[in-house]
């Protein structure tokens, strides 16, 4: 396992462009890494062994317990959010 592999990178399936391991590890929700980084890093090294070593047991848990919210729900959440601000602006 590498020392430090802040520095790899790959085409992240989400924003369809290219990232550093470090911004995955600093694009989840609450704090944590994005819920994709087990999928996206496995092929590059032990990325569940490197996460369970660098964060806290309790955020470890979080993160591999978490399911993102459905594409409907979060459509619905953009479009209201929206509108407030139209309201408010």
């Amino acid at each position: 396992m590498p020392e430090n592999p802040d520095h790899f990178g790959r085409r992240c399936p989400r924003l369809g462009s290219p990232v550093l391991f470090a911004y995955c590890r600093i694009t989840g929700e609450a704090g944590l890494p994005c819920f994709k980084i087990f999928d996206c890093w496995w092929e590059k090294f032990d990325v569940v062994s490197f996460l369970k070593e660098e964060m806290d047991p309790a955020d470890f848990e979080k993160l591999t317990g978490f399911k993102p919210k459905p594409k409907v729900v979060s459509l619905v959440e953009l479009i209201e959010k929206a509108k407030r601000r139209t309201e408010e602006g």
